[in-house]
């Protein structure tokens, strides 16, 4: 059987520039450009119909080593608890203060190098 070296991780979300900026920020990665013949992602947005806009965002690690991240807006609001969670682990001094800013956004925090979700 072959093995999968690259995937993308499609998130369901209301609003999904908001939820990949965020993203971008923690995990250091960055929104790939335009589509091929817009100069901004606004020209982008604005070519599309209006039930379009504004439906889809995604970022990508800009070493291409992680997986690209995609949102996708959807009609129905959230009813349940997440059922996938991105464990993000800091390195060096500086990691903390990084990922408590993130704490009024949802973001939970751990100092240890264990918590119940990440699996070691």
């Amino acid at each position: 059987m072959m093995s999968i070296k690259k995937f993308q991780v499609t998130f369901d979300c209301a609003e999904p520039e908001r939820l990949a900026r965020f993203w971008c920020e923690v995990l250091g990665y960055v929104v790939p450009p335009p589509p091929q013949g817009f100069a901004t992602w606004d020209d982008f947005k604005r070519s599309q119909p209006p039930e379009q806009q504004d439906s889809w965002f995604a970022c990508v690690d800009p070493s291409g080593e992680g997986p690209r991240l995609y949102f996708q807006r959807v009609p129905e609001g959230k009813a349940a608890k997440n059922r996938l969670h991105l464990d993000v682990r800091g390195r060096g001094p500086d990691s903390a203060p990084t990922v408590s800013v993130r704490q009024p956004e949802g973001a939970l925090f751990s100092r240890s190098g264990y918590t119940p979700h990440s699996g070691g």
